[in-house]
């Protein structure tokens, strides 16, 4: 949950200076306060002697505490942005290393450069989300909980709108951090649609929830085959937002895998901890479709949440089990490891059958994700418009997408004897050949496919507004996605 109370301040508060956050950059003469206007020129003096006197080197991810005195504070803060100019995203990623960090702060004063509404936002970004502690089986230290951005924007229209806008990302990527943060015990498929139904009520959203009964009954194969195992039944969760007026229209589609054993092909013991992720393609549909609605965007949103377990029992379904998907197409399960893609094609069909502009289906879908990109940097494919329309929102939000080819070649190895296509296919190039597997399912619709396998969990430790556990991943491009598609 965000607990941080974030305002726009004029340049020169008269009260509670407790604390002063000023940014860091690395020159070719040395580490250099960045000096934005709430800055005087005597207070750039004294805080470039703290800074050698402290010995801050203005790497990235580095914060340092000093006395404040010289500057009227009782403490100054500096945080660091590495080499070169200072960034939007490297802005916000020094706003989020602060407030990650930082404990014994109440009140927090940043004088990082907040002229324009776009340095705003990010920085409201960056401190809201460095500040977000999940704290629902423990206690955990007292983030800051008030911080006041020192901009001439303050009380402009623009400056505000961009505050206002920049707290709904960050509440919403925050949303989908708990959500992942959550134990499958709690977080199971009936549990999750019952908050989704909750929250998007709420937001005056209108949900259908379909049941195990009601998807056996209506042909969602997929979703039936993988939660078969499980003694909690899957669900299909659709929301939607129809804002009066709204022409264009556009379906996310989420993995929900509340809870990923591998089923019969089971996972090694080593890391299954982490399968409670496996449903965070689905908390990113969740939390933007809700920022969709908050930030009322002048386009139609369709959200699907496809959520099932996938666990081992005499019920599970089998290697070697012929489905069929929503819409009669007929698979080969080879391995039950391979499930997302399958409660995935039930979902697309259903977003297919609302012809819908565009389909961006987001999943934590495949290892080989991890291994061509690593853990920081997530994987697009689709057709190329609508691959490069992803790629330019992960700009905007700051979230690095990288863009993968379907190479045509490698269908051949989803063939079998047996169904119209198998769920798995060659290993090599095996994150390309998951997507070539849902291309089958879109209807020849507009779509993308949003690999964040890696990046969704960090089981390292936390960087920049990144901490440890759930990251929201995806969330901030999927609203950047919807505010380009407005009509």
């Amino acid at each position: 949950m965000i607990v941080i109370d974030i305002k726009l301040c004029s340049p020169s508060p008269d009260s509670d200076r407790e604390a002063l956050l000023v940014a860091v950059t690395v020159t070719a003469d040395g580490p250099s306060v960045v000096v934005p206007a709430a800055l005087d020129g005597l207070a750039v003096d004294a805080l470039s002697q703290l800074l050698r006197t402290l010995g801050v080197k203005g790497e990235r991810d580095e914060v340092v505490r000093g006395p404040g005195e010289a500057v009227g504070y009782d403490v100054v803060v500096f945080t660091g942005l590495g080499d070169g100019a200072p960034t939007v995203e490297r802005l916000r990623q020094g706003a989020g290393a602060a407030t990650r960090t930082l404990e014994g702060i109440e009140r927090l004063d940043v004088a990082l450069p907040a002229d324009a509404p776009e340095l705003v936002g990010a920085i409201c970004e960056g401190l809201a989300l460095g500040a977000h502690r999940f704290t629902r089986y423990h206690v955990a230290p007292e983030p800051i909980r008030h911080a006041r951005i020192l901009s001439p924007l303050a009380g402009d229209r623009s400056g505000e709108a961009a505050l206002a806008r920049g707290m709904v990302l960050a509440e919403a990527v925050c949303l989908a951090r708990d959500l992942v943060n959550t134990s499958p015990s709690d977080l199971h498929p009936e549990s999750f649609a019952d908050l989704a139904d909750a929250g998007a009520r709420g937001a005056g959203l209108a949900v259908t929830v379909w049941d195990e009964v009601a998807l056996e009954s209506e042909g969602f194969g997929g979703l039936v085959a993988v939660g078969r195992g499980s003694a909690r039944p899957p669900r299909l969760v659709r929301l939607q937002y129809s804002p009066e007026g709204a022409t264009t229209h556009v379906a996310l589609v989420g993995k929900g895998i509340t809870f990923d054993s591998g089923g019969i092909s089971l996972k090694p013991a080593k890391g299954m901890e982490d399968m409670k992720s496996d449903m965070a393609g689905a908390a990113a549909v969740l939390a933007a479709t809700l920022a969709a609605a908050r930030l009322e965007l002048g386009v139609r949103v369709t959200g699907w949440l496809a959520l099932a377990e996938n666990m081992p029992s005499g019920h599970a379904t089998r290697p070697s089990d012929v489905i069929t998907i929503r819409g009669g197409t007929t698979v080969e399960v080879l391995n039950t490891d391979a499930e997302g893609r399958l409660v995935l094609a039930d979902a697309l069909v259903a977003a297919a059958e609302d012809e819908p502009d565009v389909i961006a289906d987001i999943a934590t879908l495949t290892g080989a994700q991890v291994v061509a990109l690593g853990n920081r940097v997530s994987a697009v494919m689709g057709d190329e418009e609508t691959r490069s329309d992803v790629v330019a929102a992960a700009d905007a939000a700051g979230e690095q997408f990288w863009p993968m080819p379907l190479p045509a070649e490698l269908a051949d190895s989803l063939k079998t004897p047996m169904a119209d296509l198998a769920n798995i296919g060659d290993r090599n190039g095996g994150m390309l050949v998951a997507g070539l597997f849902l291309q089958r399912f879109v209807k020849g619709r507009r779509w993308a496919h949003l690999d964040i396998a890696g990046p969704a969990l960090n089981t390292d430790k936390g960087w920049g507004y990144t901490p440890k556990g759930g990251t929201g991943v995806g969330v901030r491009t999927l609203v950047n996605l919807l505010e380009a598609a407005c009509d």
